[in-house]
């Protein structure tokens, strides 16, 4: 090609020195962005996933207090949230504005019928990286606590409620007949501990275990369980039944454990959920 050529089609040639030095600007450019993103990955491994632990009826935040324990001395950030009790929709939006708020990966733990709460809530919130259910419900669309329970044998919370506590919106709230309260709720407690938590337990709705579940959030959250083999309140073979349908990633089965197998049993439900939080 002739000059004027080069010249009518503006065809410039740059000198081997300027070429050089671009090529070492944007080789350099790529390797900050690699060595960026490098530290960032790093940074990500190394943050702990925030716990969030959701009681149970007849249960309040206390009952997680072995296991948050544990956790807190390994490392963890921990959030005993309050469960109204009132009704799955409504305390599934409680604890769903709780894990909104937290700005690292989430691990959602539930107790019995925080387990219904915990799918309800993870459904939809992006940083809720694992479910981990104790001793509790995973019901699938349309089900509700009380049905699951009554589906298998074993259980025999009817005959140690208390009578119902009439409210002044129409609704009964539910309550465990103290005298009772031992045997059917915490048999692998001590009998002065399962006073304490007798007299101190959160009553729930008659509605509220009566409350079918929406689209559940196990079907695309991995999913952990954990219970005893002595659960009055929820059959163990009901649960086995959930965590199989659940595709659980480890079921953990407490031998001679209770319902409330977070109060007696806390380093294994703790071991547990660090699992699921890594």
């Amino acid at each position: 090609m002739y000059r004027s050529d080069l010249l009518a089609h503006k065809v410039y040639f740059a000198p081997p020195l300027l070429v050089d030095i671009q090529m070492k600007k944007i080789f350099s450019g790529l390797a900050l962005a690699t060595a960026f993103a490098t530290a960032s990955l790093a940074y990500a491994a190394d943050v702990k996933p925030t716990v969030v632990l959701v009681h149970g009826a007849f249960a309040d935040s206390s009952s997680w207090n072995g296991v948050m324990n544990i956790l807190q001395k390994d490392g963890y950030t921990v959030i005993a949230a309050a469960n109204p009790l009132r009704g799955v929709t409504n305390d599934a939006q409680s604890v769903a504005s709780i894990v909104k708020s937290i700005k690292t990966p989430v691990v959602l733990v539930g107790h019995s019928y925080g387990g219904p709460v915990i799918s309800e809530a993870a459904y939809g919130n992006q940083n809720v990286k694992s479910l981990v259910f104790v001793a509790a419900f995973a019901p699938e669309a349309g089900e509700t606590a009380a049905e699951l329970s009554s589906r298998f044998p074993g259980g025999t919370l009817g005959a140690a409620l208390a009578p119902p506590v009439d409210l002044a919106d129409g609704g009964k709230d539910l309550y465990i007949d103290q005298g009772k309260f031992h045997d059917q709720f915490a048999a692998d407690v001590s009998e002065a501990d399962a006073r304490l938590m007798a007299a101190g337990q959160r009553p729930v709705t008659v509605a509220a275990l009566n409350e079918a579940a929406t689209e559940p959030a196990w079907k695309t959250i991995p999913s952990w369980f954990v219970y005893g083999d002595k659960d009055k309140n929820i059959p163990p073979q009901a649960l086995a039944f959930m965590a199989e349908r659940a595709n659980s990633k480890q079921t953990v089965i407490v031998k001679g454990g209770s319902h409330v197998v977070m109060v007696s049993n806390p380093k294994a439900v703790a071991n547990l959920i660090e699992k699921a939080a890594k």
